[in-house]
């Protein structure tokens, strides 16, 4: 008896002490399946963009937190700098801060007979742009794209499409706000594209980024093209939203192949975010159209002729020669007519 109760005993098996649910693969499955569910919504229908919003407010304050270590460790090493250093930057600094001025002395004159020239010509005035002070908060965490934060939101009336600068050329631009803060695309990503041109000879082309190893491209020109090695690139302006003239990147490498007529141009940016901490937001002022119906100039003259026009066609009209009859002239001698029977 006591042989079949250990047989018995040996039989059943050892109770679990956790609940098991579903198999891993069955979780990854399922996880996946939610993820691309939710990446499709949101770049279809937009369902998510308030729910990010509400999750940046939220998250904003460990953002915070998480940047307190550096940041006190660059208020350390600031505040502990050397007092050679700082005289050493001191004199740079008036040294450059007085080549600017004469710089500006002469730009003040340019401008002035630019605005001369432009009221002599009647031509538009140029657009002036707005500005905003930002600081970079930290670098984007995805290594496949390249974005960095800057503390400047919709609070701040940052909007989508804005110019980012530096003191030495375009960063990038805002490609997506949040109440406190904005997301900012570099132009050495591959998703952004930013029109440019040559300062040398004003050639104009459109740079793209490259990813990878933060340089831009520029494709699609002729393996002729009049563009050398050190040719400086700034933005042409027209698209509308980066100013004219700011410095973009430097030619590089030129490399040309007979078995493709394009040349692979590779180009280095000139700002970066490794150079400076505070940026600069652009925006360009919106243009509005005008046209022929909001236009005051415009007026319906056109559709019913004034009196001016009429006397104008009147007087322009062949006037008949007038005849004269017996009646109007009883004083002039008639002609004998042959044919009248004498009385």
């Amino acid at each position: 008896m006591v042989q079949d109760f250990h047989q018995n005993f040996e039989h059943q098996q050892a109770p679990a002490f956790f609940a098991r649910g579903p198999s891993p693969f069955a979780r990854l499955v399922f996880f996946a399946a939610l993820s691309l569910a939710l990446i499709a919504t949101d770049s279809r229908l937009q369902y998510l963009a308030s729910i990010r919003e509400n999750l940046m407010v939220l998250l904003h304050p460990l953002q915070v937190v998480a940047n307190a270590p550096s940041q006190l460790y660059q208020f350390t090493n600031e505040y502990f700098s050397t007092h050679h250093r700082l005289l050493n930057e001191n004199a740079q600094l008036k040294k450059q801060a007085l080549k600017q001025n004469v710089a500006l002395q002469r730009l003040n004159i340019l401008t002035l007979e630019n605005a001369n020239l432009r009221d002599l010509l009647q031509a538009n005035k140029t657009l002036v742009e707005s500005t905003a002070l930002a600081e970079i908060m930290h670098v984007g965490r995805d290594p496949f794209a390249k974005k960095i934060i800057v503390n400047r939101g919709t609070n701040h009336k940052v909007l989508a499409g804005t110019a980012v600068v530096d003191a030495t050329g375009v960063i990038g631009q805002v490609t997506r706000t949040y109440p406190s803060s904005s997301e900012v695309t570099l132009i050495t990503d591959k998703s952004l594209a930013i029109p440019i041109q040559v300062e040398r000879n004003g050639l104009r082309a459109i740079a793209f980024g490259h990813g990878r190893d933060n340089t831009l491209d520029l494709p699609y020109l002729p393996a002729n093209v009049d563009i050398q090695r050190g040719d400086k690139l700034v933005t042409s302006g027209i698209d509308g939203v980066y100013p004219v003239g700011l410095a973009v990147a430097t030619v590089s490498e030129i490399k040309v192949t007979p078995d493709s007529p394009f040349a692979r141009i590779v180009c280095i940016p000139t700002g970066g975010i490794e150079n400076h901490r505070q940026v600069l937001l652009v925006s360009m002022p919106q243009v509005k159209v005008l046209t022929h119906d909001n236009n005051p100039n415009s007026t319906n003259n056109s559709k019913t002729p004034t009196s001016n026009t009429k006397n104008n066609v009147e007087k322009t009209q062949p006037q008949k020669p007038k005849e004269t009859t017996q009646e109007q002239n009883p004083n002039k001698p008639q002609p004998n007519n042959p044919n009248k029977p004498h009385a």
